[in-house]
């Protein structure tokens, strides 16, 4: 069954605009019917998209219908876009929704500045939110939501989606991983959905609802976005506490906290007048950068790419939730593509008569080195490492589903199950054998302080020894890294004594 989509991503428009599409074909003669048609009304979804079966035989192709092939979205409709929404600059539509009170305060003023001397940077940072922004508008304006809350990745990420924070905040809108998970942003060993552009985005637009809704104060919501609503609601009480005012400039807050929202109003202030800050702001054009597809096969990340004509980091850039170099098909994911190169896509897709992945799973049922198991399935160490996420000096353990190279480059095979939506790679240190000569005067107790170790594991260890005893070789294991770390103690403490003896005899000396 060859299964389509066709949605135009309209949820801007301020009438609901109907597109209707044929979706819909069987891999015979059949011809699309209307009842298979799919329509939109201003929900911003999916574009067609046409899926080859597995291993279709080259007699058994068949036509493909021109309406069935996806298209970019014609210059007309952007012109009937821009004429709706009364603006053809997506920076005059978004001034056009700015609803927050601005922030008079020093420290604006003072970040305003920064920026505006920094004009490479906001070059750089507007670049990259290009392809995002028209999105992030719209999105907002079908929440009733101020257009300028599409600024805030500037101040989060400067518009990396990529980004990760010391903290292992992640994405545009750098969400941590148990906030995330409150909003439903999947977080797997296949992707992870903070990074995702519209799943973080509605993620980030529902915590920010609800933190308006708390607060009924943007100011104390960007606050509470940046801290947490638990930090600013005991600042608001402690003030309250003291008969002291609870507004955004009344609270003590840390300095990371204090300086949020002003660089948030400082990017506003230059978006809102660019020519007062001797700014030129690259040109935005209100139209949708990118459409999604969905696919209902497994693709290679680099054969997505390829079909699109796009390098694979401009791919990720629109796709950075995608973990592995493959994309399940199971779960029908959406994938971004800038709406220019849908056309360009489809034919290759439509084209492609070969493999879509080159990847599978394995999963363990023993323990296993990197090195060991790499070797069995014909790829490097450091390929096996990068795909799987696994550092250095540890094991994988029972259990773990590990993505590896097919054996057969062009074997057709079905998907990679929809139940390993879930699977993990589950790991263990790589002990290593080491032993450390007993002292005078040694017990169990003075050598587990010595080496790190539990009185209980020497022993286990060590069962022929009743007790420690001068000379005595004591076994024991660790991890690779507290092996080197145990390794670096020791000859930084045969340092110091050589530098305390060297410092005794020339005090001596001296003397």
């Amino acid at each position: 069954m060859i299964k389509t989509l066709f949605f135009v991503r309209t949820a801007w428009l301020a009438a609901a605009i109907v597109f209707p599409f044929l979706a819909g074909a069987q891999a015979d003669t059949k011809p699309p019917t209307r009842s298979d048609a799919v329509i939109s009304v201003v929900e911003p979804k999916v574009v067609q998209i046409l899926e080859n079966p597995i291993a279709p035989a080259p007699e058994a192709s068949f036509p493909i219908p021109a309406e069935l092939i996806a298209r970019p979205v014609s210059e007309a409709l952007m012109g009937k876009q821009a004429e709706l929404t009364g603006q053809a600059s997506l920076w005059d539509r978004m001034r056009s929704g700015f609803a927050m009170p601005d922030l008079n305060t020093p420290l604006a003023q003072d970040r305003t500045q920064w920026y505006a001397k920094q004009p490479d940077y906001m070059n750089r940072m507007t670049e990259r939110g290009s392809q995002y922004l028209f999105y992030i508008v719209t999105e907002l304006e079908r929440r009733g939501m101020p257009t300028e809350l599409a600024l805030l990745p500037f101040v989060e990420s400067a518009f990396n989606p990529q980004a990760v924070s010391s903290a292992k905040a992640a994405g545009m809108w750098q969400f941590m991983p148990a906030t995330g998970k409150h909003f439903n942003l999947k977080q797997n060993v296949w992707r992870d959905e903070r990074r995702g552009v519209v799943e973080s985005t509605r993620a980030a637009l529902d915590y920010l609802q609800k933190l308006h809704g708390m607060f009924g104060n943007w100011h104390l919501a960007l606050a509470a976005y940046n801290w947490g609503e638990g930090s600013v609601q005991r600042a608001i009480n402690k003030n309250k506490a003291k008969g002291l005012p609870t507004e955004y400039t009344d609270l003590t807050m840390p300095l990371e906290t204090q300086q949020y929202v002003p660089k948030f109003q400082a990017i506003k202030n230059i978006v809102l007048s660019p020519e007062n800050y001797g700014i030129r702001l690259a040109p935005l054009a209100n139209a949708p950068f990118f459409a999604s597809v969905i696919k209902e096969r497994d693709i290679d990340v680099t054969l997505a790419a390829k079909f699109a004509g796009m390098s694979v980091s401009e791919f990720r850039a629109l796709n950075p939730g995608f973990k592995k170099p493959i994309i399940l098909g199971a779960n029908k994911p959406e994938i971004l593509l800038p709406t220019s190169k849908l056309s360009t896509f489809n034919d290759a897709l439509l084209n492609h008569r070969g493999a879509m992945s080159t990847w599978t799973t394995v999963t363990l049922s023993g323990t296993e080195k990197p090195s060991t198991f790499a070797q069995r399935y014909g790829m490097s160490e450091l390929v096996l490492r990068d795909v799987n996420n696994i550092p250095t000096g540890m094991l994988i353990k029972p259990g773990s589903t590990l993505v590896v190279p097919k054996r057969n480059p062009n074997e057709q095979t079905a998907n990679i199950s929809a139940n390993l939506e879930n699977a993990q790679v589950n790991l263990a240190p790589e002990l290593v054998r080491r032993s450390v000569a007993a002292r005078k005067g040694d017990t169990w107790a003075r050598l587990a302080k010595r080496t790190g170790m539990s009185v209980a594991s020497l022993k286990g260890w060590n069962k022929g020894m009743a007790e420690p005893h001068k000379g005595a070789s004591v076994v024991y294991y660790t991890a690779p890294s507290k092996a080197r770390a145990s390794g670096n103690v020791n000859r930084t403490m045969a340092k110091r004594s050589v530098v305390q003896k060297t410092a005794r005899s020339t005090q001596k000396t001296r003397r």
